[in-house]
């Protein structure tokens, strides 16, 4: 595969975008409007410019020029993969695979999925070709981290999985894992509970964010503790994740704590909003 397309250029977008022009791919970015595909494009600018000068890449300039950015969907008519990374909502995903069965040419092209908790099957069964559908997981940021979970639904092809693995490990420098098509997969799945147990502890005024984390980091060896994981993540994203699960087990460990929807409510989103369990 070397015409590959993305849709969303937010943080994990314009992540995938990156590393797929990277590895050399044609790279397509669809956003929702000419507002967001240049902001698409700014952080596309500063994350490459920041490679080169560590000398991570040779040319900034060079890998931007696989990468074009369009507002409207019908841009990936030609693709052999797309890689949907919208937000977190489940009809608003399906929505969208529903729109690329009928946009994206190619009978044997993939549509695959970035979501992080939404079970494959209800986004492949929207379209008509539900073989082809499978979740290809990044992880934020996606130029460091080297994990990707691949998720094929009962329907998904073996070939299609095998193909998402050769792209994923053969092409981009990843390394997969297999998931079973289950809400949160394998990462989300233990590090939900996890975050969500911390903002627990600190709605009850059992410890401070401070020396919850710093418990972690210095006692677990975390390299970060769960409420400034929860900021990076975003914890809107946090939340989402949190009501997939919870929808899917009905377990009260995945139910979202009274602090954690509030600080949503109140746009109190972490890293990206300047601030959550912190300030930035």
């Amino acid at each position: 595969m070397d015409k590959l397309g993305v849709v969303g250029c937010g943080l994990m977008g314009a992540g995938i975008a990156e590393v797929s022009a990277r590895a050399g791919l044609d790279v397509v970015v669809v956003e929702s409007s000419v507002l967001a595909a240049d902001a698409g494009r700014k952080r596309l600018e500063r994350s490459l410019q920041r490679a080169e000068a560590k000398g991570k890449i040779d040319s900034a300039d060079e890998v931007l020029s696989r990468i074009r950015l369009e507002t409207t969907v019908d841009a990936m008519a030609d693709r052999e993969i797309v890689i949907e990374a919208i937000v977190e909502d489940e009809q608003a995903k399906a929505d969208l695979f529903s729109r690329l069965d009928k946009v994206v040419e190619a009978p044997d092209a993939i549509l695959a999925s970035n979501t992080s908790s939404i079970p494959i099957m209800k986004l492949g069964v929207v379209t008509n070709r539900p073989e082809n559908v499978v979740g290809i997981h990044f992880f934020n940021p996606v130029p460091v981290l080297k994990l990707v979970e691949i998720v094929p639904s009962l329907l998904t092809s073996p070939e299609v999985t095998e193909r998402a693995r050769a792209l994923v490990e053969g092409r981009l420098g990843k390394q997969a894992i297999d998931c079973q098509d289950r809400a949160g997969f394998v990462v989300n799945a233990l590090l939900i509970p996890f975050i969500l147990s911390a903002i627990r502890m600190l709605e009850s005024g059992f410890a401070s964010p401070e020396d919850i984390d710093r418990g972690l980091v210095l006692g677990a060896a975390h390299p970060q503790g769960p409420l400034a994981l929860a900021d990076l993540i975003g914890l809107d994203t946090t939340k989402a994740v949190a009501d997939s699960l919870y929808e899917e087990f009905k377990e009260p460990l995945y139910a979202a704590p009274p602090l954690l929807l509030r600080m949503v409510d109140a746009g109190l989103l972490g890293r990206k909003a300047g601030r959550g369990f912190y300030t930035y």
